[in-house]
């Protein structure tokens, strides 16, 4: 028991030992890491203060750098206001100076005013005096004398412009008649085409009369079957060898003559055999229409065409119009489109290409009620021709306007193929009242005595009494009658208009 009383003694008594040695050392220890800390602390600071004495002197630096900037801008200003100051002055004064002068020649010009109102007051005063005298003299107001004046001056420049009108007609005549003149005989003579004539009806010849029998058949049924084929009118009548096929679409007479020249040679008439010959023919006729729209192209240089368009030309062969055949008509009028074209420097293809497909309107297989050159113009632009070939197809007639030098060549080339002599044939009722209208449209003017439409309506000839009409007035007499007939009347080529004007003194011997 008291050994390990003391045994615990000895330990307890270490372990206070050991105890205070630890206290000792760790004070020791912590006043050691303490002056450590507190001289750490101390350069710590003294790095700090010295950073931040860096950083305040180099924000006064850039303060005092931006401080003197702004002065030298204020400085600045401040010169360019004292600099605008003085010239604000002295413009101050310039402009004072300019607004006395001013006023003083404003004074100087209100006072003139007042001379000159003062001086035209004493005109008019000496103005109506003078007018007062005059009409004392004259007899007559001052408004009698100014119309007599007016009308006298206005007699006198209407005798001056119809004198000067007139030498520039004639200059202008004596020079484009020349030229016109010119390229149109060019044209003409360069050219030479037939002219075909075109009726109504076909003759067809046979070797005898007993051939008519065989072809009217049992009861006429091979004559209807005939014209129910081919929608022509035959006519057998006592025409010795000769049938007459009457119809207005030559195609259809075209068709229906050769098929009778097969049937003929054939001998076999029958109205099974008809309609077997009459469509052979008709593809006979569609297959020659092609060719020779094919023919007529590579002749006249035409390239590019679309199928239908050379169907539409071939066509033109079995067409007539006033009696001249369509096909050489537009042939002809290409050929002059093409010369007149090359003679005044354009484009000669475009010239012939639209010259051949301006009645192209005539021969379509539809029948609108439309003019042919307007059909003519939507035909054209169906098949993708080029803007300008479409209105000079359009435009030859006027029907709608003309957009390039070429429509008008066009427009007169068709006039020349179709008014020279011989082209055309009238009906003679349409010529005599075109010629009855010529002479009554002149009557219609006053002063107008007798009128005469000759040369074939080509010319008008009208007489004027001398009592009525003077010299002077004949010539603007006949601008207004050539203007009318333009504008009111249709005709073919040109028609001249003479005005006459005589002198008759008449007396009796008795």
């Amino acid at each position: 028991m008291e050994i390990w009383l003391i045994a615990i003694g000895t330990f307890a008594f270490g372990a206070l030992v050991a105890v205070f040695f630890m206290i000792y050392y760790g004070k020791s220890r912590y006043n050691i890491l303490l002056s450590e800390a507190e001289k750490e602390a101390e350069v710590l600071k003294k790095n700090k203060l010295l950073e931040a004495k860096e950083k305040n002197l180099q924000i006064k630096a850039e303060w005092e750098q931006q401080a003197a900037s702004r002065n030298a801008k204020i400085q600045a200003a401040e010169a360019k206001q004292k600099q605008r100051e003085i010239a604000f002055g002295l413009r101050h004064e310039e402009l004072q100076r300019k607004i006395s002068e001013t006023e003083s020649v404003k004074e100087n010009f209100n006072s003139q005013l007042l001379l000159i109102e003062k001086k035209k007051l004493e005109v008019e005063k000496l103005h109506q005096q003078e007018v007062l005298h005059l009409e004392t003299i004259s007899g007559m107001s001052a408004d009698e004398a100014k119309s007599r004046l007016i009308e006298s001056l206005k007699d006198e420049a209407k005798s001056e412009a119809a004198s000067f009108i007139s030498d520039i007609i004639e200059e202008a005549k004596l020079n484009a008649n020349k030229e016109a003149k010119k390229v149109v005989v060019k044209a003409i003579q360069r050219i030479a085409t037939e002219t075909a004539i075109e009726n109504s009806i076909t003759v067809f010849h046979i070797d005898s009369d007993e051939i008519k029998g065989r072809i009217i058949g049992r009861e006429g049924r091979n004559i209807r079957a005939l014209e129910a084929a081919t929608g022509i009118e035959i006519i057998v009548d006592d025409t010795p060898e000769a049938i007459i096929l009457s119809g207005f679409d030559p195609v259809r007479r075209e068709v229906a003559r050769l098929a009778l020249h097969q049937l003929v040679q054939d001998g076999r008439i029958h109205p099974a055999r008809i309609e077997e010959v009459v469509t052979k023919i008709r593809k006979q006729i569609e297959d020659e229409i092609v060719e020779t729209g094919k023919r007529t192209t590579i002749d006249m240089g035409v390239h590019g065409l679309h199928p239908e368009l050379i169907r539409l030309v071939g066509k033109m062969k079995y067409r007539s119009s006033y009696g001249q055949n369509l096909l050489q008509h537009a042939r002809e009028t290409a050929n002059l489109c093409a010369v007149m074209a090359s003679e005044l420097g354009l484009n000669s293809k475009k010239a012939r290409r639209a010259g051949l497909l301006h009645d192209i309107g005539k021969v379509t297989d539809e029948e609108p009620e439309m003019p042919h050159a307007i059909l003519g113009m939507k035909i054209c632009e169906k098949y993708k021709e080029k803007p300008d070939i479409c209105n000079m197809v359009g435009s030859h007639h006027d029907e709608v306007e003309m957009q390039s030098l070429l429509a008008p060549i066009v427009q007169v080339c068709d006039a020349i193929s179709g008014a020279r002599p011989g082209a055309r044939r009238e009906i003679v009722e349409a010529y005599i009242k075109r010629l009855n209208d010529l002479e009554q449209l002149a009557m219609t003017y006053p002063g107008v005595v007798k009128t005469y439409a000759i040369q074939a309506g080509r010319e008008l000839r009208v007489i004027v009494g001398a009592d009525k009409i003077d010299d002077k007035d004949t010539e603007s007499l006949s601008n207004e009658i050539a203007k009318k007939i333009h504008d009111e009347m249709t005709y073919p080529g040109q028609v001249k208009i003479t005005v006459i004007r005589e002198m008759r003194a008449v007396s009796y011997a008795k």
